[in-house]
This record gives structure tokens, sequence and C-alpha cells, in this order.
């Protein structure tokens, strides 16, 4: 896997990482699906894969050129340096856009998913009765996550260790919204808004000699929660990785039509005309986060109104499209030039 990267291809590595940060940060995105159509989908995946028994024996035995090369260390340190990049770039824009421009962004959104149906379908051809079972199991599966309740949020800390492995799934899973996923499970705003904003905050007040947050409890016990979360985001890559990789292996055709079908599922959750439904107290109050705003609950979704701002929307709707079919001319002419 390991193979010389030009400078070129090292900015465009980072670039990716930071399209599936800010993809795993959006409720109802995924950044697997970034990985799928940029094609680097199955590299990532065996890249991960290497970090096994025979690594970790590596680093015991202090072999850490062997192992950074055994791993395909460039390539995942570009892709990951870029991800959490994201997390305090790209995803604090996306969020901006969000809150002013919603409709429009999930537009964009739900043009690229459109997209990605398109790349992947297209080069699929060993369809038989058990890859299209598999890839109506995989739309039925997508569309009912769309249509889940949410639980409350829960900041237990082995909780929150399983919340890390269960949102992982939208790295490695293209179609499953890690982020989606910790709406459902109540603890979105806690580990993505209210966790990452202590991060930072820590990280601020460190750069200018400010060290009174350790005697601040709830600051500590939210880099204690983001530790545990990130602890178990690791621990759920590295399994899931292993797993995928047995199952590309051995039925990849079966595999990459769920793929398609939990894709073609997504769409649920990225429909651009829906309303917000948000938390509330038992008193009817809306329920608010550490930043004073409402918490997201569901989405109801609706049929749009024939107007501006919805030729508008599917201007944008369009726009996704072409960003992906830009994508795959990019991919195609990477793939010839090596």
């Amino acid at each position: 896997m390991q193979s010389t990267r030009t400078f070129t291809d090292k900015i465009f590595l980072i670039l990716k990482g930071l399209g599936m940060g800010a993809a795993n940060k959006v409720p109802g995105v995924s950044g697997g699906v970034v990985a799928f159509v940029a094609g680097f989908y199955e590299e990532f995946i065996y890249s991960l894969q290497k970090i096994n028994r025979k690594a970790f024996k590596l680093i015991i035995n202090g072999r850490f050129k062997s192992f950074y090369q055994y791993i395909n260390g460039r390539f995942l340190g570009l892709l990951f340096f870029g991800m959490v990049v994201s997390y305090f770039s790209v995803s604090k824009i996306l969020d901006y856009l969000i809150k002013h421009y919603e409709l429009f962004v999930w537009s964009v959104f739900f043009g690229m998913i459109i997209g990605s149906i398109y790349y992947i379908y297209k080069d699929f051809e060993d369809w038989n009765y058990k890859t299209y079972l598999s890839l109506f199991i995989g739309i039925a599966i997508g569309l009912s996550i769309s249509f889940l309740n949410p639980a409350k949020e829960n900041d237990n800390l082995w909780f929150v260790f399983f919340c890390g492995i269960i949102s992982v799934s939208g790295m490695t899973l293209p179609g499953f919204s890690g982020s989606f996923i910790l709406i459902l499970l109540g603890n979105y705003v806690l580990l993505l808004v209210d966790a990452v904003n202590a991060l930072y905050d820590t990280i601020s007040d460190i750069l200018i000699g400010d060290f009174s947050f350790f005697k601040n409890s709830e600051r500590i016990h939210m880099l204690k929660v983001l530790g545990v979360f990130t602890l178990g985001s690791i621990t759920g890559l590295v399994t899931f990785s292993h797993l995928l990789s047995y199952i590309l292996k051995h039925y990849k055709s079966i595999t990459l039509s769920a793929i398609i079908g939990f894709i073609i599922g997504s769409l649920g959750v990225v429909w651009p005309w829906k309303k917000n439904i948000y938390q509330v107290n038992y008193n009817g109050s809306f329920i608010l986060d550490s930043t004073g705003e409402k918490i997201i609950a569901n989405y109801k979704r609706f049929l749009p109104e024939i107007n501006e701002e919805t030729f508008y929307a599917i201007a944008f709707i369009v726009l996704g499209i072409c960003i992906v079919l830009a994508l795959e001319i990019y991919g195609n002419k990477t793939r010839k030039n090596k």
C-alpha cells in the first residue's frame, strides 16, 4: 500500500481528510462516502487493518520506522491531519452555513449523495439475487435509521465509549452518518459541540498561559468525556476496519451492493426540505446546549412549494452532483498519470 506521493498528492490527501472530517460532523452525511467517491476507500480500510498485533510488536521493539511503513503511515497521517484540522475550521464554517443557509447546504449534500450513488452504481456489474437482496436490505436499514426517535443525553463514560465505537461507522461505512447516529443516541451536542468547544477553549487558555481550567470541574469532566469518546472512536475504527477488510476480501460484491443501499437510504436524512424538531423538557420548554442553541431531536420532512427558493435549492442539488462528477474526473486523471 505504501507508495511514493508527490507534494500535490499530499495536499489533495489532506484536502480529502478535510472533506471526511467535515462530512462526519454533519448529521446525515457520511465521511465514508467521501472516501468512496474520492477513490481511496479500500486503501483507507486496508491501512487501518494494519493496526494489529504485528504493528504493536514493532512499536514495543522500537522499530518505529518499520511500524510507520507497515501501517501506511504517510497516508493515514496526512488523512487524519486533515480530519483534525477540519474539526476546528471547515466544520465550523459548515456550522455557520447550516445555521444561516440550511436549505441550500442540505441541497448540496443531497446532490452529492445522488452523484455518489451514480458514481458507485455505474461501475458495479455483479448484479444477481444476492446483491439485489443486499441492496434492498441496505436501503431498508438506511431509511429506518433516518426515522428513529433519539434518546436523551447521557454522559456516563461507558456509554460515551460505546458512542465512540458506533459513531465512527460513518468513516468506515459509506451511507452511515456517525453524527446522525449520535443524535439518535442523544449525545451529538455533548460529544461534537460541547466537548469539542471545551477542548478548543482549553487549547486557547494554554496558548495564553492561563491554566485556571484545572480548577474548573465541568471543563475537566468534558475533557474526560472527549478523551473517552476519542478512545472509543479509535477502538471502533480499528475493529470495523478489520471486519470490513475481511468482508471486502471474501464478499466484495455483496458488501458494495449493501453500501449502495446504505447511501440510497441516507437520502432520507439529507432531504433538503425539512423542519427541525427540537428536544423539550417535561414542561414543554426547549433544551439548550452550552452555547444557548436549541438541541435538534429529529426532522419533519415535507414536499417543497414551487417558488424561487425551491429553484435555487434545485440548482444547489445540481451543484452537488457536479462536485462529485468533478472528483470522479480528477480521480480518473490521477490514476492514468500513475
